[in-house]
C-alpha cells in the first residue's frame, strides 16, 4: 500500500467514527416527592437538573414555577461539582427568579428577581453571586462569606424555610463591607453579632413579621409628606431586623433602589429583600444608639453597642438586662460556631 492509499483510508475511517458528544452536567441527587427542598437546593429529574427557588414539597419539577431548569444532565451520580455546569447567559433571554447563569467572567449568578436578560455584573438588584454547594473551586459569594451553610443551619436549627441560606448570600452583594472589613476575626465576630441580633428579633428566624397585629396602625407617621400610600396598617414589623414606619421603608427602598414604601409586602414575601432591608440598618442607621452595628463591630466597640443601636433604652442602661443578656448568649454561641473569641463589651 501506498503511503497515498494509507492517508485516505485513514481518512475514510475517520468519516465514520462517532462524533464525541460535548459532556452534560451530573445529575444532582434524584427528586423526591417527599422530600423537603428549600431555596437554593437542587434535585434532578427526568434527566435535567433543577434548582428549587422556595420552599417545596411533593411538587414535580418542570410542573410548577418553584423548580427553575438548570440544563440537562447525564444520568451519572448525582451531588458532584458536574451540578455546577450552568448554562451561559444570554443578553436579552428572559430569565425568573431562581436561573442561574455561568456569566463571561467564569462565575455563577443567581437571578434574585425576574428579568429580560439584564448583564449580571451591572445589575445587582436582579442578579446575585451564587456559590453551587459541594464544588470548592466555585467562586465564593460577595467576596467569601464568613458564615457556611452548615454553620447557618446550625445556629438555626428551627428556621422558618422563608428565611434561605441563599437569600442572605444573595443579599450580600447590597453592603459587601459587611463581615468582609478587617481581620478574619472581626468578620467573624460581626457575622455573628448580625445573626445573635437577627436571632432576637425573629425568635431564631421563626418569624416573618410583627406578631402584635394591634401594633399594626402605630406605624404610619401621617407628616410625611409621602405619607403612607400602601395603607395606614401596612408598615408593622417585618423580615430579619423587622422593618418597621413608613419612614424607614422609604429610606431603606431608596437604598436599594426597591420601592418598598409602595411595596412593602416584598420584606415578606422576598428572602433577599428581606436580608438586604436587615444587612441596609446595620450597615447605615444609628437607631437610638450612636453608631452603625456594622461600625461598632469593625472599630472594636464591641458586641454590646450594636444592642444599642438596636433597641437603645428599652433594653440598655438597665432597660431590660434579660433581653440583652439573650443576645449575649445567641452571640457567644454564635462566635463559638464561627471558631472565633466574643471580644470584649459585651453589654450595653
Amino acid at each position: 500500500m501506498t503511503l497515498l492509499t494509507a492517508m485516505a483510508s485513514a481518512l475514510a475511517l475517520l468519516l465514520f467514527l462517532p462524533v464525541p458528544s460535548a459532556s452534560a452536567a451530573t445529575c444532582a441527587a434524584g427528586w423526591n416527592a417527599s422530600a423537603v427542598y428549600t431555596g437554593g437546593n437542587t434535585a434532578s429529574y427526568n434527566g435535567r437538573n433543577w434548582l428549587a427557588k422556595w420552599w417545596t414539597q411533593g411538587e414535580t419539577p418542570g410542573t410548577t414555577d418553584v423548580w427553575a431548569d438548570q440544563g440537562g444532565c447525564d444520568g451519572g451520580s448525582g451531588g458532584g461539582s458536574g451540578a455546577c455546569s450552568y448554562p451561559a447567559w444570554v443578553a436579552g433571554r428572559a430569565y425568573v427568579t431562581g436561573d442561574i447563569v455561568t456569566y463571561t467572567d467564569g462565575k455563577y449568578y443567581v437571578a434574585t428577581h425576574d428579568n429580560p436578560g439584564y448583564d449580571p455584573v451591572i445589575s445587582t438588584w436582579y442578579w446575585s453571586p451564587h456559590t453551587c454547594a459541594g464544588n470548592p473551586t466555585d467562586p465564593p459569594p460577595a467576596g467569601g462569606f464568613v458564615v457556611g451553610e452548615a454553620q447557618f443551619n446550625q445556629m438555626f436549627p428551627s428556621r422558618n424555610p422563608f428565611y434561605t441560606y441563599s437569600g442572605l448570600t444573595a443579599a450580600l452583594s447590597a453592603y459587601p463591607g459587611f463581615a468582609n472589613t478587617g481581620s478574619d476575626t472581626v468578620k467573624r465576630q460581626e457575622a455573628a453579632a448580625f445573626l445573635a441580633n437577627v436571632s432576637h428579633e425573629t425568635g431564631g428566624l421563626v418569624h416573618i413579621v410583627e406578631q402584635n397585629t394591634a401594633n399594626y396602625p402605630h406605624y404610619c407617621d401621617t407628616t410625611q409628606p409621602y405619607g403612607c400610600p400602601a395603607g395606614q396598617a401596612a408598615y408593622y414589623g417585618r423580615g430579619p431586623i423587622q422593618l418597621s414606619w413608613n419612614f424607614n421603608y422609604k429610606a431603606a427602598g431608596d437604598a436599594l433602589g426597591i420601592d418598598l414604601l409602595r411595596n412593602p409586602n416584598l420584606v415578606q414575601t422576598d428572602s433577599a429583600v428581606a436580608w438586604k432591608t436587615a444587612l441596609w440598618y446595620w450597615n447605615t442607621q444609628s437607631g437610638p444608639g450612636t453608631m452603625t452595628p456594622h461600625n461598632a463591630m469593625v472599630n472594636g466597640y464591641g458586641f454590646g453597642e450594636t444592642i444599642r443601636s438596636i433597641n437603645g433604652s428599652i433594653e440598655c442602661n438597665g432597660g431590660n438586662p434579660g433581653q440583652v443578656q439573650s443576645r449575649i448568649n445567641s452571640y457567644q454561641s454564635f462566635t463559638q460556631i464561627l471558631g472565633t473569641t466574643p471580644g470584649a463589651n459585651l453589654s450595653c
